[in-house]
């Protein structure tokens, strides 16, 4: 898996709970901001517990290995890709990075099937197969040919609110916050500095998401998330990720009881 996101956190779940042996793959310090719903902060504090299954940060090669001999959690490093390939033979690589804004990388080259998540991947052209990720009736859905839909249409209204519920850095820069998921904010409150440009509260709510303290963000990413809802999911498998994980299940072939 690479990506330890919402959605490639979804995803590894998934699959590790029906028995497959899984790595996550992302960078030493990644800028996810839902962190309650993924395994990011496993690079972080060293583990992460999502639902029930744990994801622990490991050395090397040598650590995913003795992680999976060892069983009961998810390996993840924080290593290129390439080093992971070169040394151990994968069946599947599922891109979960979700890159917004960017050209995806063909896949094909790196395992017997690939799988591409989200807007810019096309079956046969820079993935083996192609995974819907929008919101609507085809989210999830298995393309064995062609392309997911184009990058648009925007994030899920929650009690009407989309956009303006998400903050973006301005600046490419250092994040430093002391927020807490979970935690009752208020319009324009300070939440972090961005260097030294202060990051506000986009509106009254609850903090869904917010970029863990000290890494750095490139302009545009999204670093903070209030949710407006009275009784907002903040933790936990969100229901976009587990229908992008189901549609990776299907893919692969493999039965899955939910």
């Amino acid at each position: 898996m690479l990506g330890c996101g919402d959605v490639g956190s979804a995803v590894a779940h998934r699959l590790f709970s029906l028995g497959a042996k899984v790595v996550l793959c992302d960078l030493a310090r990644p800028a996810h901001a839902r962190r309650g719903m993924a395994y990011t902060d496993a690079l972080f504090a060293g583990s992460a517990t999502l639902e029930g299954v744990t994801a622990r940060q490991v050395v090397g090669v040598e650590g995913i290995l003795e992680c999976w001999r060892q069983g009961g959690a998810i390996p993840v490093v924080a290593m290129p890709e390439s080093e992971v390939l070169g040394a151990v033979s994968m069946d599947v690589v599922v891109e979960a990075t979700m890159r917004r804004n960017r050209v995806p990388p063909d896949l094909r080259a790196l395992a017997p099937l690939t799988v591409g998540l989200g807007p810019g991947f096309a079956a046969h052209v820079n993935c083996h197969i192609a995974i819907e990720t929008q919101w609507g009736e085809r989210m999830g859905a298995v393309l064995r040919d062609g392309a997911t839909a184009p990058l648009g249409g925007g994030p899920k209204a929650l009690d009407g609110v989309t956009r303006e519920r998400f903050v973006a850095a301005p600046i490419t820069g250092v994040w430093h916050s002391t927020a807490i998921i979970g935690e009752t904010v208020h319009a324009t409150q300070v939440l972090g500095l961005l260097g030294e440009q202060p990051i506000r509260a986009p509106i009254d709510g609850i903090l869904r998401g917010v970029t863990h303290d000290g890494v750095l963000v490139r302009a545009g990413q999204k670093i903070v998330e209030v949710d407006p809802r009275g009784t907002p999911q903040i933790f936990g498998l969100g229901e976009r990720p587990v229908a992008i994980a189901r549609g990776v299940v299907s893919a692969l072939g493999l039965s899955d009881g939910t």
